[in-house]
């Protein structure tokens, strides 16, 4: 086995992983994380667990990338306040010390990133 070899399950177990961790959990659950700073906002636009992925793994370049373009942020006050009136959904998976949070698409949408998470 080449180390190539090796990096590719070693990743693909941690996928594996990460993907049996997530879970759905209602905003209510998630604001006394939100008022400790825990929270990080995964746009619709990536995949949950790649972005897992890589804050486990500490791709700094990657979530730098993502920070700088706001498809990653801390949760802000105001999406707080609409995911508290609108009790959003969200797919869920905690990278320590974080909790990075999705906010569920309309359940009728049948897309790769609901696929991708059990």
């Amino acid at each position: 086995m080449t180390n190539d070899d090796k990096k590719t399950n070693d990743i693909d177990a941690l996928r594996a992983n990460i993907n049996n961790e997530a879970a759905q959990i209602n905003w209510k659950e998630l604001e006394r994380l939100f008022a400790g700073g825990w929270l990080i906002y995964v746009s619709s636009d990536k995949n949950l667990l790649d972005v897992a992925i890589a804050f486990t793994l500490d791709n700094k370049a990657e979530v730098s990338q993502w920070l700088t373009s706001g498809e990653v942020t801390k949760v802000s006050v105001e999406q707080a306040k609409q995911w508290h009136e609108q009790n959003t959904v969200f797919w869920s998976t905690v990278v320590k010390p974080w909790v990075l949070i999705q906010p569920l698409k309309d359940s009728n949408e049948d897309t790769e990133q609901n696929k991708s998470i059990h």
